[in-house]
């Protein structure tokens, strides 16, 4: 990570730490030093105290032994329990989705962020951001704004769920044909079938980052 001035350095600081975790620099249950992190920024231990309390509250930092602070370990109940969440709040958007008056717009909006996704695996972190991308897409277009933040609050354990999965096999849930189901569902505009179409894509989703035989 670069050195930082000292113009807006807790903002910096912020921007730096998360993309060392979500690049995987640093890997789940590595240990973030205040002390380490403010000499290789060069910024006080101040400014890295507050930043990695931001990252607490997204969920990319937890609190160990002794208030030892490291990158989130997210367990595969938790990863199960994290898409079963996911599936009901994007289950949520794509009924209101279809009931509004956008409905029309919207699904034109999303099958454009449908072309960004991956047809083959070759750069992960493009493929992970323009996935992530889609889905926040589809809360927004809902018109929920509880919705949305309640979907930006899980993302740190997302993007932490999908960064130590097997990036081999990740890009088959990032994958164009993945997606294009969820999005014909919600042109047809039936709900109940829209909704279990999201679930669905939760589900297989949960499968490949917390297999059933993992406690």
């Amino acid at each position: 990570m670069p050195s930082l001035d000292r113009s807006t350095l807790r903002e910096r600081a912020l921007r730096s730490l998360r993309s060392a975790i979500l690049s995987g620099r640093y890997r789940s249950g590595d240990h973030l030093s205040e002390v380490e992190v403010a000499a290789h920024l060069g910024v006080s231990r101040g400014t890295v105290r507050e930043a990695l309390r931001h990252l607490q509250q997204e969920g990319l930092v937890t609190a160990g032994a002794r208030g030892m602070l490291r990158v989130n370990t997210v367990s595969p109940k938790e990863v199960r329990e994290l898409f079963r969440v996911r599936a009901v709040l994007e289950g949520l958007a794509v009924a209101e989705l279809i009931a509004s008056p956008q409905h029309a717009k919207s699904v034109a909006t999303l099958r454009a962020a449908l072309a960004k996704l991956p047809d083959t695996p070759d750069n992960f972190v493009e493929n992970l951001e323009a996935d992530l991308g889609f889905h926040l897409l589809l809360c927004q277009l809902s018109g929920n704004s509880m919705l949305v933040d309640s979907w930006r609050h899980l993302e740190g354990r997302i993007r932490v769920t999908i960064m130590n999965g097997e990036s081999a096999e990740a890009p088959t849930m990032m994958a164009r044909d993945r997606h294009a189901p969820i999005v014909d569902a919600i042109a047809d505009g039936d709900v109940p079938v829209a909704m279990s179409v999201v679930e669905q894509h939760m589900a297989a989703a949960a499968r490949q980052y917390a297999p059933a035989d993992e406690s």
